[in-house]
């Protein structure tokens, strides 16, 4: 056997054996939803004809040509018997870019496509795109909000950079349209979430709007507004805060909106993100908040503290210290699937059920967002506690 058989039968062994690996409950619990110890993507799960040159003549070593650094953010959707997650991947060029990976399982057995989204380059200023957001909307259409990043020509600083919500829409996950670019009143906006059904008759997002790339500046937190025409997406309302920053609360930094926000009974279920400053840097966290069925501008209940952090070896990566979601699947049974990744580098899975969230969404109680009151609350429930230790 040659050295490039040798080397390419040890990678695609290797490849088969992390694909096929089956996923378990971790042992971690606290009633509200069960983590998966297996991640259900990685830099490995990455095809190998996606980063091997497969010619013996041009790589006789079977060596890596482009290489996978990352496999992150992942959007989620159930289709056709499916689950499908669109995931971001980025290279070792720094460069993100979407694919496509499905299973029969919405725990493990996730495999990509052949190739990856091959977006229709209709943004000639765009230098990366990443963490999309699949809405399943009522007028038909499956649509895809990401962050579409450029240059920010304005300012000599070279890692300076704009960000804007780019849309795209699909039936099947494979044929994708690309739409002009959301505008809204921000110069910047990133974490934009389109609502699966009209509002008003018209088109609603959760917008996220800053001064600047990284700083929020005098943005207030996750907004929601109004769009007349998805095929020339402009914000045409003021962009309404429905979850606001927070001073020393895990949304002190900045917030954004995270899954498509999940339809129950009592309310619209929003899975998002906060962010506060700590001198490891920025600690990225899950919170849950809802809105109201038929105002979803109007903010119903907001349960103190995360709702995900990383956890053991989730704080270790490419960032440090960050969980982040952009995908839930919510089954006809009730089960929900929430995936993120931990430190920009792996996507997870932790499931749940919508009783659950339910419970823990509108029984959990706020934030008092003061040291004093917050031991009152806990020795309140301590208090009542005592009733049933025998």
């Amino acid at each position: 056997m040659s050295l490039f058989d040798e080397n390419k039968s040890r990678a695609e062994a290797a490849y088969e054996q992390l694909i096929t690996r089956p996923n378990a409950v971790s042992s971690t619990y606290n009633g509200i939803y069960d983590r998966y110890i297996n991640p259900v993507l990685t830099a490995a799960h990455a095809p190998l004809i996606w980063r091997y040159d497969f010619n013996p003549d041009t790589n006789p070593y079977f060596m890596e040509r482009l290489g996978v650094n990352a496999v992150l953010n992942s959007g989620a959707i159930y289709l056709d018997g499916q689950y499908h997650l669109v995931a971001r991947v980025e290279g070792n060029d720094r460069k993100s870019f979407f694919a496509v990976a499905d299973s029969d399982s919405p725990v493990d057995g996730f495999r990509f496509r052949d190739y990856p989204v091959r977006l229709p380059d209709t943004e000639p200023e765009e230098t990366n795109v990443y963490d999309m957001r699949l809405t399943q909307h009522e007028d038909g259409w499956i649509y895809g909000v990401f962050c579409s990043e450029s240059k920010d020509k304005s300012s000599n600083d070279l890692s300076a950079a704009v960000a804007q919500a780019g849309i795209v829409r699909t039936k099947d996950l494979e044929n994708w349209e690309r739409l002009p670019n959301l505008k809204s009143k921000s110069p910047q906006q990133r974490n934009v979430v389109l609502h699966p059904e009209f509002v008003d008759g018209k088109y609603a997002f959760y917008t996220r709007p800053q001064d600047d790339f990284i700083q929020t500046g005098s943005g207030g937190g996750v907004c929601f507004g109004l769009c007349e025409n998805i095929e020339n997406p402009v914000i045409c309302t003021e962009e309404t805060v429905i979850s606001p920053r927070q001073y020393h609360t895990i949304t002190e930094v900045k917030n954004g909106a995270g899954a498509v926000p999940i339809k129950t009974p009592k309310g619209w279920i929003h899975i998002a993100h906060g962010v506060r400053n700590t001198a490891a840097g920025l600690r990225y966290v899950i919170y849950v908040f809802a809105t109201d069925l038929k105002d979803p501008s109007k903010l119903i209940a907001s349960p103190s503290g995360l709702f995900i952090a990383p956890h053991k070896g989730e704080r270790l990566g490419d960032v440090s210290n960050v969980v982040f979601t952009n995908g839930a699947i919510v089954r006809e049974n009730g089960d929900v699937y929430i995936y993120y990744a931990s430190s920009d580098t792996r996507v997870h899975v932790a499931s749940t059920t919508i009783d659950k969230l339910m419970d823990y969404t509108f029984n959990t109680p706020s934030d008092p967002l003061r040291s004093v009151d917050c031991v009152k609350q806990r020795c309140a429930m301590i208090e009542n506690n005592m009733k049933f230790i025998k």
